[in-house]
Formats: structure tokens, sequence, C-alpha cells
């Protein structure tokens, strides 16, 4: 079977704003990795109107220490068993990253596991949910 017959759904939400989003494919969810325990670029003056798509919140993340190896532990998790879906012919996995407010740390963090999915030839969809649509950049 093919990378591209299993499709990948990334989501990036707030606990405190949308919540866990719901599988619209109606599987009941998949994956959800709570990225609280990450130093919060919010609770500083200068980060709080940027997301985690800002060079400036990706700078400050980056050197968060735990979260390089959370996210390649996570990428590593989710290819191990998007290859046992594709062999099992399921089309779909749901994958979220959940933070306080879903700007920063979990925007990051589906953006760093979208980017490895990619490399590896899966295809995938990424959706900010408490993020507005202004803010997004594709």
């Amino acid at each position: 079977m093919q990378k591209d017959n299993l499709h990948i759904s990334i989501y990036s939400f707030g606990y405190h704003k949308s919540g866990i989003p719901q599988d619209p494919n109606g599987h009941g969810g998949g994956f959800v990795f709570d990225c609280r325990f990450l130093q919060n670029p919010g609770r500083e003056l200068y980060f709080q109107d940027k997301t985690g798509l800002d060079d400036e919140v990706i700078n400050y993340l980056q050197k968060v220490p735990g979260i390089e190896p959370f996210l390649n532990s996570t990428c590593d998790l989710v290819i191990a068993v998007a290859k046992r879906y594709q062999q099992q012919h399921y089309t779909h996995l749901m994958v979220s990253f959940g933070c306080t407010g879903g700007q920063h740390r979990s925007v990051y963090c589906a953006e760093y596991f979208a980017a490895c999915l990619r490399r590896k030839g899966f295809s995938i969809s990424l959706s900010h949910v408490d993020l507005d649509e202004s803010l997004i950049r594709e």
C-alpha cells in the first residue's frame, strides 16, 4: 500500500479555547499530544501578539529544553503507527497538538511535525484551530 492512501490530519488547538478537536472522519480521534509542559512564550509580553508561525516564536521555542526530543519522539511514534495503519488499509489518522491558547507551542509543534511527515512522504493536512485566518501563512 502506498503512503498516499493514508491521510494524516494534523491539528493545533488550545485547551482553554476550542478544546480537543473532534475527528471529522468519525473515527473518534487519534493521538493528542499535550504541549503545556513546554516553556510558554505567551507569558512574555513581546510574544503575546505573535504565533508559532512567527520567526521570533520559532527561534524562542527551538531553544526550549526538551522540545526537540519530544517532537522527534512523536514523529517516530506516529510514523511507526502510520506504517501499521497502511498495512491494515486504514485511510485516515488524526494527530493533535494542544497548548493553553492554541497560539504558540501547539502551532510550532504541529508545523514541525507536519514537516517531518512531509519529508517521509505522507499525505497530510494541517489546521491551526485557534488561529485567526489572517495570522495563518501558507
